[in-house]
C-alpha cells in the first residue's frame, strides 16, 4: 500500500454472481480497442500532469532568483494550476501495479512536515511512531536515520528522495506534490477557521531571511520540483507506446485489462476517495485529514479526481490546452451487453461530479474551504461533503452492476471509515 493510503480492514469485493438480463441495443465496440484508447488518455494525461510540473518549475526557480510577494504567488499558482491535470489520473492507480508502486513518490500524504522545515510549537517536538517527527532536514546538515548519520550538508534531489518514508514510516514524506505544497504555503494554523498556509517569501530571501536557512530551504523547493519533473516523466514513458504500463496491462489479457479499468475506477471511488480523503477527516472533524491541507486546495482536488474517472469511464479526455482524446469507453463496451446498468453508471458519474461541483463552487467562492467544510458543528458543511461521498458510495454500486454485466471479477479496495466506522480513532 502506498503512504497515502491507510490499510483498511477490510476490502469490498465485486464479483460476478449471474449475468444481469441485458437490453442490449448498440454494438459492442472491440475490447481492445477500448484498452488501446485508455492507454492513450493515459499516456495524455501524464503528459499533461508533466507539462504543468514543468510550469511549475519555471516559477519555483523564479521565486528563489529573485524572492518577493510576486514571485511566490506565482509559484503557488502554478502549484494548484498543475494539480487538475495530475488529479485526473488517479483513476490509472488501483488498475495498475506499476502506477500503485510509484504514486507515493508524487502524492503521498498525509506528512509530518517537521521533517523538512520549521513548525509551529503548536506541532510538538516529539511523536512515537515517528523518530523524524522534527528532523529539520533545512536547518539540520547532520540527521540521524536510526544508527547511521545522514550527510545532509548538500540538499539535492538524491538526498530527499532517500528520506521519502525513512525508517519504513509513512508521514515521513519528503518528496512529491504535498511536500512542495508545504515549502510553498506554510503550515495551515487557522484549524477550521478561515485561511490557508501563509509563509512569508522571505523565507526565500538570503538578505532578509525569516527563520533562517533560506539559502537551504530554496535548495530544498527546487530538489523537490525537479524530482517531480523527473517522476512524472517516468510515468509519461511508462504509457508511452511500447512503455512498461501497457505491457503490464496487455500481459493481463483482454478481460484482465478491462477488469483493470474498472478495479481504478472503484477503487478510486470507494476506499481511496469517498473512504480514506473524504469521510475519515469528517468523522474526525481534522483538518490536518484535508488532502491539499497547507493551500486549501482540496476541493479541486477531489472534484479533478471525479472529472478523471468520468474522462476514464467513458473514453473521452479534455486535454489541458483543450484538444480532446477520444475513443471507446468502458461504458460503450458496457452498453452494447446491458444498456441500462452502463446509463446508470454515466448518469452516477455524472451525478458524483454535480456534488463534488456544489463543493468545488462552495470553496472558490471564498464561502467555505473544504477544512471549515469538514469542521465539528458546520452543518451545511458537512452535509457538502456528505453529499459527494454518498455519490462515490452509489457510483462504486453502479460499477459492480456493469461488472457482472461484462462478466467479470474485481475486487474493490476498502476503508474503514466506512466500512467500519466505529473504529476510526480508537487506536
Amino acid at each position: 500500500m502506498i503512504a497515502f493510503t491507510r490499510t483498511a480492514a477490510m476490502a469490498v469485493a465485486l464479483a460476478t454472481a449471474a449475468a444481469l438480463p441485458t437490453a442490449a441495443t448498440a454494438t459492442a465496440p472491440d475490447g481492445k480497442a477500448v484498452i488501446a484508447n485508455y492507454q492513450a488518455i493515459a499516456h495524455a494525461m501524464y503528459q499533461d500532469a508533466h507539462t504543468g510540473a514543468v510550469a511549475l518549475k519555471a516559477a519555483v526557480d523564479k521565486l528563489v532568483a529573485a524572492p518577493s510577494e510576486q514571485t511566490l504567488a506565482a509559484a503557488r499558482a502554478a502549484w494548484i494550476a498543475a494539480r487538475p491535470a495530475y488529479q485526473q489520473t488517479e483513476g490509472f492507480r488501483f488498475g495498475s501495479a506499476i502506477v500503485d508502486d510509484w504514486e507515493g513518490r508524487v502524492n503521498a500524504w498525509p506528512l509530518d512536515e517537521g521533517l523538512i522545515d520549521y513548525v509551529d510549537a503548536g506541532y510538538g517536538s516529539e511523536a512515537p511512531h515517528n523518530p523524524l517527527y522534527t528532523a529539520n532536514v533545512i536547518a539540520n546538515p547532520k540527521i540521524r536515520v536510526g544508527a547511521t548519520m545522514v550527510d545532509a550538508t548538500t540538499i539535492d534531489k538524491k538526498l530527499i528522495a532517500d528520506l521519502h518514508e525513512a525508517q519504513e514510516v509513512e508521514a515521513n514524506v519528503s518528496i512529491g506534490y504535498h511536500a512542495i505544497e508545504f515549502l510553498l504555503w506554510g503550515q495551515d494554523l487557522n484549524g477550521t477557521g478561515p485561511g490557508a498556509g501563509n509563509r512569508p517569501y522571505t523565507d526565500y530571501d538570503t538578505a532578509t531571511c525569516t527563520h533562517g536557512h533560506c539559502d537551504r530551504r530554496a535548495a530544498y523547493l527546487v530538489a523537490a520540483t525537479d524530482l517531480l519533473v523527473d517522476d512524472l516523466a517516468e510515468m509519461v514513458a511508462n504509457w508511452a507506446p511500447g512503455g512498461p504500463a501497457r505491457a503490464e496491462l496487455e500481459g493481463k489479457g483482454t478481460e484482465g485489462a478491462l477488469a483493470a479499468i474498472l478495479t481504478g475506477l472503484g477503487s478510486l471511488s470507494y476506499g481511496e476517495l469517498a473512504g480514506e480523503r473524504m469521510k475519515l477527516g469528517l468523522i474526525l472533524h481534522d483538518p490536518e485529514e484535508e488532502h491539499d491541507c497547507f493551500s486549501d486546495n482540496t476541493h479541486n482536488s477531489h472534484y479533478y479526481d471525479q472529472v478523471g474517472m468520468l474522462a476514464i469511464a467513458t473514453g473521452r479526455y479534455v486535454r489541458t490546452d483543450g484538444t480532446v482524446v477520444e475513443g471507446p469507453g468502458i461504458l460503450d463496451l458496457a452498453a452494447a451487453k446491458d444498456k441500462a446498468a452502463a446509463d446508470e453508471m454515466r448518469k452516477a458519474f455524472e451525478a458524483t461530479k454535480a456534488r463534488m461541483q456544489v463543493m468545488k463552487v462552495t470553496a472558490d467562492s471564498g464561502k467555505m474551504a473544504y477544512d471549515q467544510m469538514i469542521g465539528e458543528g458546520n452543518e451545511a458543511g458537512n452535509r457538502i461533503v456528505q453529499d459527494a461521498i454518498d455519490g462515490l458510495v452509489a457510483q462504486t454500486k453502479t460499477v459492480e452492476r456493469v461488472v457482472a454485466a461484462l462478466d467479470l471479477k474485481i475486487e474493490i479496495e476498502g476503508s474503514d471509515s466506512l466500512d467500519n466506522p466505529a473504529t476510526v480513532g480508537k487506536n
